[in-house]
Parts: C-alpha cells; sequence; structure tokens
C-alpha cells in the first residue's frame, strides 16, 4: 500500500503537476556559426583602423548576437494547470478536438503553400518536430495550433491526457465513463 498523500477536493493532480516542459533553444552549432558570423562582421569593419573603430565593432556585434541568439531560443513550450502554454500564449485543454504530432514533413506539409492564414503558428525550422493542436471552439475563428517541438508524441501524449483528465473531472458524478 503506497503512503503517498492524495490530492485534496481543491487540488486536482492536473492543476498540481506540469505534464510536459521544453525550452525551444538554438543548438550549440547555431550559435557557434552566429557568433563567427559576428566576429567576421566585425572585423571586416575594423579592418586595422586605429582609434574607436578597432573595438566598438567587437563591443557590439557580439553581445547583440549573443542576446539575439538566446532571443531567439526563448520559447518554452509546457502542459500545466490543464492549459498548453506557448511563450506567453495559452489554450485551455477543454477547446483541444485533436493533437496530430508531426515530423519534418508533416510539418511542412501543414505550414505549406495550402496553410491556412488564421492558424496560430509557432515554428522554429531547426526543430524537425511538431505538433497540429486542432481546435473545437466556435467562438475562435483559429482553426488549429502548429507548435515546433522535440518530442512531438510525447506533447501530444500530455495535452490529450490534460484534457481527457480535465472531462472526466468535470464529469457529474452519476454519469457513467
Amino acid at each position: 500500500m503506497s503512503m503517498s498523500p492524495s490530492p485534496s477536493a481543491d487540488q486536482s493532480p492536473v492543476a498540481t503537476r506540469s505534464a510536459y516542459a521544453e525550452r525551444l533553444d538554438l543548438p550549440w552549432w547555431l550559435w557557434l556559426a552566429g557568433l563567427v558570423a559576428a566576429a567576421l562582421l566585425a572585423v571586416e569593419v575594423w579592418m586595422g583602423a586605429p582609434g574607436v573603430r578597432a573595438w566598438l565593432p567587437f563591443a557590439v556585434l557580439l553581445p547583440a548576437t549573443a542576446v539575439g541568439l538566446w532571443w531567439l531560443g526563448r520559447i518554452r513550450v509546457a502542459v500545466v494547470d490543464a492549459e498548453l502554454r506557448v511563450d506567453d500564449a495559452r489554450l485551455p485543454v477543454r477547446f483541444v478536438a485533436d493533437v496530430v504530432p508531426l515530423d519534418a514533413t508533416g510539418r511542412r506539409e501543414v505550414l505549406g503553400v495550402g496553410a491556412d492564414p488564421l492558424a496560430f503558428v509557432v515554428q522554429r525550422p531547426w526543430i524537425g518536430g511538431a505538433v497540429q493542436v486542432v481546435l473545437d471552439d466556435p467562438a475562435d475563428p483559429t482553426p488549429f495550433w502548429v507548435v515546433s517541438t522535440r518530442r512531438p508524441v510525447e506533447l501530444a501524449e500530455a495535452v490529450l491526457a490534460a484534457r481527457d483528465a480535465l472531462r472526466l473531472a468535470d464529469r457529474p458524478a452519476g454519469e457513467p465513463g
């Protein structure tokens, strides 16, 4: 018999734990390529000139590039508190009809020529996988979300599990499952 505490009535398991969390940061080789490109540009500006032109390009371009690369990798994707959170956007899982894990080819197909212009898209080209979250909200014109992720199957399972847990918790006690 397990001695772990059970959640109280006002503290459901769905609301207390994060089912999935990921940061869409850049791979090391993109950091290296970006900083090398910034250094080469700084060298081009410098080109042996004396005075301020000797150090200013390095003092400005390298930190600016580092900040830009950090900014590109700042997006966080999480399923927590019965919501899918992508950066500062939040989608309550009660509006999720289905979640489809996509590989690179599937993502290209969904975001290709016939893509829906009303779709909410957070796409990072250095990440191959994604999920398509199909919505069921008559008040929202957005048909679906497409979100990049390194683990599309795990994210899809987390969103669907959170949705199903919410539906079970909202069901009246006497209603059969």
